[in-house]
C-alpha cells in the first residue's frame, strides 16, 4: 500500500477518535456549566448542548475533511511522520480554538445572567416609608 494512503488512514482515524473524545468531554462537562448559565432550566440546557455538540462536529469534522490531502508523494517512513505530526498538529489547535470560544461564549452569557440576578432585589418591596421632616 502507498505510504501516502497509510498515513490519510492513520490521519483520519486519529482525528476523528479526537474529535468524538473532545465532544463528548465537552458535552459531559458542560452540561452543568449550562445548567448554571441558563438559570437551572436542565431541559433547555439539554437541548443547547446537543446543539452545541452537533456543531462541534460540523465544524471540525469538516475541518478535517477539508484538510486531509496533502501537496506532496510521501516516500518514506519519515515523512509519514512528519505529515502526520503536521496535520494532527493542526488539528489539534483547531480543536482547542473551538473550545476556547465556546468557553468564551458561554462565560459571556453566564456573565450576562449573573448580572440581571443581582439586579433583581433579594426582597420584593413591602410598602412605602414616609419622608421625615429632617431629611
Amino acid at each position: 500500500m502507498d505510504r501516502t494512503v497509510i498515513a490519510y488512514v492513520i490521519y483520519l482515524v486519529v482525528s476523528i477518535a479526537l474529535t468524538i473524545w473532545v465532544a463528548r468531554t465537552l458535552s459531559r462537562n458542560g452540561r452543568v456549566f449550562l445548567a448554571d448559565v441558563l438559570q437551572g432550566n436542565e431541559k433547555l440546557a439539554d437541548a443547547v448542548n446537543h446543539l452545541l455538540v452537533v456543531g462541534f462536529y460540523l465544524v471540525n469534522l469538516g475541518f478535517v475533511a477539508l484538510y486531509l490531502s496533502g501537496d506532496d508523494t510521501i516516500k518514506d517512513t519519515r515523512g509519514v511522520f512528519e505529515a502526520l505530526s503536521t496535520k494532527l498538529g493542526v488539528v489539534l489547535l483547531v480543536l482547542g480554538v473551538m473550545h476556547l470560544g465556546n468557553v468564551y461564549v458561554l462565560n459571556r452569557i453566564r456573565r450576562r445572567g449573573v448580572m440581571e440576578r443581582e439586579q433583581v432585589p433579594p426582597v420584593a418591596p413591602q410598602g412605602w416609608a414616609a419622608p421625615t421632616a429632617g431629611a
